[in-house]
């Protein structure tokens, strides 16, 4: 069975199996979501980023903010494993 690439955000969030692990990434380049929101949370700044990413936009470092916003505003159920 061939997983399916998946996109959000008109494009600029991709998920491909075959592609950074299958993690979300920016426009299908090998720069995760993941990648720019720990940047973020450790203080770097936008230009910092984009110094460090000179393929990436102000606008996909916001696009990173709203997918994150967006699985934090789904439904999650909690099971206890062991």
């Amino acid at each position: 069975m061939t997983e399916e690439k998946l996109s959000y955000f008109n494009g600029k969030i991709t998920i491909d199996p075959d592609l950074c692990n299958g993690k979300p990434t920016i426009r299908g380049q090998r720069i995760t979501v993941q990648t720019i929101l720990e940047f973020l949370s450790a203080g770097e700044s936008e230009s910092e980023i984009l110094k460090r990413y000179p393929t990436l936009t102000k606008e996909d470092i916001q696009t990173c903010l709203s997918f994150a916003s967006e699985l934090m505003g789904q439904k999650y159920s909690l099971q206890k494993i062991a």
